[in-house]
């Protein structure tokens, strides 16, 4: 079974309706008050221990957090990391990266303190 998913607040809920519409488990940070507007440590604990991989394009604030998990023998369900090179900011969004997700989640690919970059399938 593929890992279950929690996309940083840079990502819409639309996003994560898409691929729940697929049967995958994917909520979003902008759909729960509760984690709106925390700080990156604390989404990646939350993230951790809820077992569902991190989703973010705030790769420059996150890979210090992944060293830091390494370097204290901690772990993480895995950081999917979103590049502005890849998936541009533009009508196709949405769909790209839905489209980019469900591929990977399909594959089962997502390994626990793992950092890969998300590619276009």
């Amino acid at each position: 079974m593929a890992r279950p998913l929690l996309l940083d607040e840079m990502f819409s809920d639309a996003i994560a309706q898409q691929l729940r519409a697929q049967s995958h488990d994917v909520v979003a940070v902008v759909a729960d008050p509760g984690l709106v507007s925390l700080p990156d440590d604390q989404i990646l604990a939350h993230a951790a221990s809820a077992g569902r991989a991190l989703v973010t394009a705030s790769i420059k604030d996150f890979m210090p957090l992944d060293g830091q998990y390494r370097a204290a023998g901690q772990s993480h369900a895995g950081l999917i990391l979103v590049s502005a090179k890849t998936f541009q900011q533009d009508r196709s969004f949405v769909g790209a990266i839905a489209g980019a997700l469900a591929a990977l989640l399909d594959t089962d690919q997502i390994q626990a303190d793992q950092a890969v970059f998300l590619a276009r399938p």
